[in-house]
Parts: C-alpha cells; sequence; structure tokens
C-alpha cells in the first residue's frame, strides 16, 4: 500500500468519463449516465434485433464487439460472461433471443490470452475453503481455446430449446491483431 501523498493523474477512462479521480468508479459511470441522458433521444427501436442474430462472448474488457463485428445499436443480442462459454443460463437467453424476440444466427465470440486458461476446477475448491460453501456452478476452465469454441457450438446446436442451430459459427479473436479466426466445428 502506497503512502505516498502523490494523486495519479487522470485515466483516459477518467477523461472520457469526464470527472475527477475522487468518488467511486460507479459514481463516475452514474455522471456519465447523467450527460449521456442530457442529450439522448429515444431512437424508437424494438427489441427485435435487426439482423437477427445473437453474439455469445467473453466478458474481457478488452472486446469492444460492436466495433469488431461492424455492428451499431439494434443490430443484435449481446451475452457475455467469463470465457463466453455457453452455459445453461447462456442457453436460457438464446432460448428468449431466438423464441420470443427473433434471432436466427449466432456468433460465438472467444479470443487469446483468455484468464480461463489459466485457472482450474480448483478455484471451486480454493472459494469453499475460503467463504464455507463450494459453487454450484462450474468455472469452464480450458487449455485449448479452439476446442473451446467447438465445445460451445455443441452445446448450442445440440440444445433441444433452439429451434435455430443451423447457423452457428465459431470464432476465436486476436486481442493483439483484432481478427477473427474461424473455428471448424468438427476439427
Amino acid at each position: 500500500m502506497s503512502t505516498s501523498a502523490h494523486v495519479p493523474a487522470e485515466s483516459n477512462a477518467e477523461k472520457r468519463v469526464g470527472t475527477r479521480s475522487d468518488g467511486t468508479v460507479i459514481d463516475r459511470l452514474v455522471e456519465a449516465n447523467r450527460k449521456y441522458a442530457a442529450g439522448f433521444q429515444d431512437p424508437g427501436m424494438d427489441a427485435r434485433p435487426v439482423l437477427h442474430v445473437a453474439v455469445v462472448a467473453c466478458m474481457d474488457a478488452r472486446l469492444d464487439l460492436h466495433d469488431a463485428l461492424g455492428l451499431e445499436l439494434g443490430d443484435c443480442h449481446t451475452i457475455r460472461n467469463a470465457g463466453g462459454v455457453v452455459t445453461d443460463d447462456v442457453i436460457r437467453s438464446l432460448t428468449i433471443s431466438q423464441r420470443a424476440l427473433g434471432t436466427r444466427s449466432v456468433i460465438l465470440v472467444h479470443h487469446t490470452t483468455c484468464g480461463l486458461e489459466s485457472l482450474t476446477e480448483d478455484f471451486r475448491v480454493e472459494l469453499e475453503d475460503e467463504v464455507g460453501q463450494r459453487p454450484s456452478w462450474a468455472v469452464e476452465a480450458f487449455r485449448d481455446v479452439d476446442q473451446d469454441v467447438r465445445q460451445s457450438m455443441q452445446r448450442v446446436r445440440t440444445s433441444p430449446f433452439l429451434p435455430h442451430t443451423d447457423d452457428v459459427r465459431g470464432f476465436v479473436f486476436d486481442v493483439t491483431t483484432g481478427l477473427l479466426r474461424e473455428i471448424d466445428p468438427v476439427t
């Protein structure tokens, strides 16, 4: 812990939000929302994505999905979690997306240097040791990102709840180049 009286310069994020470095991060986000809302005009959009596509991706802060995929507001449903793994909750969201809101295509986006590559299921045991209760969820750690994309594609394609499984494609986003690399589902 530093005891220096030196106050660090504003970060780029703080400059974007337009506040000083005092206050909590959430305070800064709420202030940014006030500024956003001041000029906001209801675009009159429906909740149904214009492109009828759902994007399932990792929550990694380095992935700007809309920019990387050329998407605009209203184009897609975006479902994110640690690793971009197709879990029961992702299937729940995709089922609602397809059955209630008209999506027909699913694109899965994992990425290079994912944090889940450095974890194991032992993480759950460590949590149990620390808090006295083992989580009910799986970590879904992996060593081979390509194989994990294949597994996620298979989970989508075989879900009995999803009526549209013919247009499911999986990719690995390279965080150093910004390029997508498509994964063959059967290799």
